[in-house]
């Protein structure tokens, strides 16, 4: 079989509904392995945030943030950090609505507020085995920023897009939506990662169910999206596969032909 690569998302691909990995999916991933494919992980994760999976999967190479901090076999090849400057005149319109923010590197995450129901309602749904942002409203000084979180009921971000054309709003739980670099995206991050591996986008497979998956499965050679994908990411797939919760990964990756 000619060898390739296989990005997976996390949340909704694969851990399942209760934040868990599936056994069939750490066999699948297994046997990815086992026969010289290159597995890796796409996510809007920080990389502290999923530490374990990668330990528990065994694996050394993931696009986090969307796309902004990419590492290969343990080594950061690409990084695009937010402006500080144009962070900086967010955190004073956010801060006239009341609107929080947390801030993140590769390192560690921290909110410019001490507490708010908002951030601890939609990060608590990741389950994280990490303490809460601590507060630290100047934490993005100094520090390169890969991503920030801003804290919103949704269609509240809209004004945010209005006023800042540099930055990219993708919203992902009810009262949080994810701040990037304009044109950032899990794809610009694959890019960066077959390049160095020299494979073709035919090569390439992307497994996701989330809005911020729509350029990765657009971008690669074969997108497959999660049959609990929202409906925009199906339209878009090449493949469709069953539930997470239903061993939606190994399906997928049969139906694809990766496995038997």
């Amino acid at each position: 079989m000619k060898r390739s690569v296989i990005f997976f998302d996390i949340d909704g691909t694969l851990l399942d509904s209760n934040k868990k990995l599936p056994q069939s999916t750490k066999e699948a991933v297994r046997s990815l392995k086992e026969a010289g494919h290159e597995v890796a992980i796409a996510t809007g994760r920080a990389p502290f945030m999923f530490e374990d999976l990668r330990k528990e999967l065994d694996i050394h190479s993931f696009v986090s943030f969307n796309g902004q901090y990419v590492v290969l076999d343990g080594e950061v090849i690409y990084k695009n950090p937010l402006s500080t400057e144009t962070l900086e005149e967010l955190t004073q319109f956010s801060t006239e609505k009341n609107h929080p923010l947390v801030y993140m590197d590769h390192e560690s995450m921290k909110s410019n507020i001490e507490k708010h129901s908002y951030i601890e309602d939609s990060i608590g749904t990741l389950k994280l085995s990490i303490p809460a942002p601590a507060h630290d409203p100047s934490y993005y000084v100094g520090r390169e920023i890969y991503q920030t979180l801003l804290f919103c009921e949704n269609g509240e971000e809209e004004t945010y897009k209005e006023n800042f054309e540099a930055f990219h709003f993708i919203r992902w739980h009810e009262f949080s939506t994810d701040i990037l670099p304009a044109g950032g995206s899990k794809a610009k991050g694959i890019e960066r990662m077959i390049e160095k591996l020299g494979f073709s986008k035919e090569q390439v497979y992307a497994f996701g169910d989330g809005l911020n998956d729509l350029e990765m499965l657009e971008y690669v050679g074969n997108g497959v999206a999660m049959g609990n994908a929202h409906d925009e990411v199906k339209n878009i797939a090449n493949h469709v596969t069953k539930h997470v919760d239903e061993d939606g990964i190994h399906h997928g990756l049969t139906l694809v032909g990766l496995l038997k």
